[in-house]
């Protein structure tokens, strides 16, 4: 499968025949690219029925629910993803740093099933994914396949979730309850960084016609997901704002994981001029040192560099440690932490509960907010837009790990000492600010893994280098929602109105 040959007209018309007949059978109808980037073009009944589905269930309903507005808040009268805004008595810097929450997402209570969607959605619109004899195979450092098989338990077809085996115990709980056969999660050597032994599990898993492998690292279509529906998102919430059209966008943060949400952020610099700014950790610096490594933010796999990151419109990559993430859930997620918050720094009931409901990469993503306003010397009138991806709801086991690695105490001395050096005593260390050279390392950096070990051939590699390869590619969006639109017809289920 060319990850470069993108879904565009139908491929085999005897597949398409029999997954029209399937999602009628099961009464499914599938949500466009732009109805998840804007939901209130979706029909109201529609709409309204996606509020009433159970979010943990699969649930076909759910699919008009995956996008960042299900806990919608009014914003100068503007309905905006819901987010916090931490002040500067955490930050320690003057800008506003703003954090979009994954965790409103149905099923995975985690963004990465809008990427799952994303790639799926138009391989069923053209006939290339079979429901009923397909195995849809979703490599994954944890929340895109569990993605995955949210989105197949819909569809009535059979996933399969390929992690490593070190990934917290909460992720692999909520699969055993959602696989329709214990085998259907294979466990792969290693944690957070070792994507390359997924890539091996899936190269044999690949030899089996039956196995459809979607792979987030090379799929495009994730790409054009977050850069359709994430970046709209986190226009609206910043339009929302700046009402007063007097604040900045400066930035917007992610981690690398498979790159996808970065395509937020090259929506974000066509539209406002934002900086994209790429969290990796310290531990494993790929784009800052050309290194390797283990570490435990998880949810930002790396050791390479995926075949869907746009680098050459990266402009900075801000290193975060993994002692800082791990030391900040705790602070965050204790009795003592949320104690420390109130009594010696002050924080409201809304911040302190938005802080505890932050995952490992979320707090990453803060972090690397926070030292890319430092090294950049933003301003009140600069916002920074990030992501929390999950919940703190995935990582209590890490907590319960790292707490025993600190010898089973954390108390308010602990809490300060957290929070006074990772959030206020933090610095600008390990932030590069990528010039023409820079991003033209980071991008050979990929060769290896994508052209020796993967086979893309040199020049479909290559011409990834060049910015008009990624501005055709948002050409494809519209092709996508007809090709889903025609499904819906062929299917013909009407939406309520």
């Amino acid at each position: 499968m060319n990850p470069f040959e993108l879904p565009s007209a139908v491929v085999d018309s005897g597949i398409y025949a029999r997954t029209v007949a399937h999602l009628r059978a099961r009464g499914i109808v599938l949500p466009r690219f732009s109805e998840l980037a804007d939901p209130e073009t979706i029909p109201a009944a529609t709409r309204a029925a996606a509020d009433a589905a159970d979010k943990n269930a699969p649930d076909a309903r759910n699919l008009f629910g995956v996008h960042w507005y299900n806990n919608a808040r009014d914003l100068g009268g503007v309905s905006v993803p819901d987010f916090i805004e931490l002040p500067s008595a955490v930050t320690g810097v003057p800008a506003r740093i703003v954090v979009m929450l994954g965790r409103h997402f149905p099923m995975i209570h985690a963004h990465k099933v809008l990427a799952a969607y994303a790639c799926l959605a138009p391989r069923l619109a053209t006939g290339a994914f079979d429901p009923t004899h397909h195995r849809a195979v979703w490599p994954s450092t944890g929340n895109y396949c569990r993605g995955g098989v949210a989105i197949s338990r819909i569809l009535g077809c059979h996933g399969v979730a390929v992690l490593p085996g070190g990934m917290s115990a909460e992720r692999f709980n909520w699969l055993e309850q959602w696989v329709t056969d214990p085998s259907d999660i294979v466990r792969t050597p290693g944690t957070e960084s070792n994507v390359k032994e997924i890539y091996d599990a899936c190269a044999v898993m690949a030899k089996d016609p039956g196995n459809f492998i979607l792979n987030q690292f090379s799929e495009f279509p994730n790409y054009l997901g977050h850069y359709a529906v994430t970046g709209a998102a986190a226009a609206r919430l910043f339009e929302g704002l700046n009402a007063s059209g007097k604040l900045n966008l400066a930035a917007f943060v992610a981690g690398t994981g498979s790159a996808g949400t970065l395509g937020a952020g090259d929506r974000l610099k066509e539209e406002f001029g934002a900086r994209i700014v790429a969290m990796e950790p310290v531990q494993c610096p790929t784009l800052l040192y050309n290194g390797f490594g283990e570490h435990n933010i998880q949810g930002i796999g790396d050791k390479h560099v995926p075949l869907i990151h746009n680098v050459t419109n990266t402009d900075i990559v801000a290193g975060v440690s993994d002692v800082a993430s791990d030391d900040l859930a705790l602070l965050f997620g204790s009795d003592a932490g949320r104690a420390y918050l109130a009594d010696r720094r002050g924080l409201d009931d809304v911040t302190i509960k938005g802080l505890a409901g932050l995952g490992l990469s979320g707090i990453g993503n803060v972090l690397a907010a926070i030292k890319t306003a430092r090294k950049l010397d933003l301003s009140e009138d600069d916002v920074i837009i990030t992501v929390a991806t999950d919940g703190s709801e995935l990582y209590p086991s890490e907590l319960a790990g790292h707490l025993a690695r600190k010898g089973g105490r954390f108390d308010q001395i602990d809490a300060a000492e957290a929070f006074g050096q990772h959030l206020l005593g933090g610095d600008a260390d390990h932030v590069l600010e990528l010039d023409h050279r820079d991003r033209q390392r980071v991008f050979n950096l990929g060769y290896y893994t994508w052209v020796e070990q993967q086979g893309v051939s040199v020049e479909d590699f290559d011409r990834r280098r060049h910015q008009s390869f990624w501005k055709g590619l948002t050409g494809h969006l519209a092709i996508f929602d007809e090709m889903i639109a025609r499904l819906n017809r062929d299917v013909g289920i009407a939406q309520a109105a």
